[in-house]
């Protein structure tokens, strides 16, 4: 699954990157994203005639739900049962977005030991999750899931699952909606250049958050799990 990742990319540069206007509350970079945290979406819009960058909350809350405490258990779609779920189909049909992302973190066990592990382009690039979006209550509050597949490569040594990466040639197919069955391809690709990196256990810590959660840990014996 993906419980936690970074998203530090300025709203002015998230426009220009999605060839998207702008309709999200002001958000700083985070390199700490946690469940029920604000994130910047990127959806399409009847009203703006295109796509727009938005803000929601993560963790899809459907809009029969009693409330929003269940959408921190709804951060993530499985790709392979998205199309069925009754949490999850009518986002998939009609309310797909991007979720944009610098990385995402993912924790190993070996005996005691319980090393983070950062996943991140080795060029820096930008990453876009594949995501869905629905608007809950009289408010409309906007709110968001993460599709996950299988992992793929060395990433699958960290975990069973990844997020869903879209490159920018899916983007405008994947946000259209309709037939989902070609956007969800049995086994995806792998972006080149996937860095699995060790960082400090700090980010275990919800209240940490800064640029130094990225960086590797400050012994070697820290990352020597695999």
């Amino acid at each position: 699954m993906c419980g936690r990742y970074a998203t530090t990319r300025s709203e002015a540069d998230l426009t220009v990157l999605f060839d998207a206007a702008s309709v999200a509350e002001e958000l700083g970079p985070s390199w700490n994203v946690a469940p029920t945290d604000p994130v910047p979406v990127v959806r399409m819009s009847r009203r703006h005639g295109g796509r727009v960058l938005d803000t929601a909350r993560w963790g899809l809350v459907p809009p029969w739900a009693q409330d929003l405490r269940g959408g921190a258990r709804m951060i993530n779609a499985r790709a392979e049962t998205v199309a069925s779920s009754p949490a999850f189909a009518p986002s998939f049909a009609r309310r797909r977005c991007l979720v944009p992302a610098d990385g995402w973190y993912e924790w190993v066990r070996s005996g005691r030991q319980r090393q983070a592990y950062y996943m991140t382009p080795a060029d820096g690039a930008p990453l876009a999750f594949a995501g869905l979006w629905s608007a809950w209550g009289p408010d409309s509050v906007l709110t968001c899931s993460v599709l996950t597949t299988t992992a793929l490569g060395d990433l699958a040594r960290v975990h069973d699952r990844m997020p869903l990466i879209l490159p920018p040639d899916r983007w405008a197919d994947w946000l259209a909606g309709g037939d989902g069955a070609a956007l969800l391809p049995p086994d995806p690709a792998l972006p080149a250049g996937i860095e699995v990196r060790a960082v400090r256990p700090d980010v275990g810590n919800v209240r940490n958050n800064g640029p130094e959660l990225i960086t590797p840990p400050s012994t070697p014996a820290e990352a020597t799990l695999f």
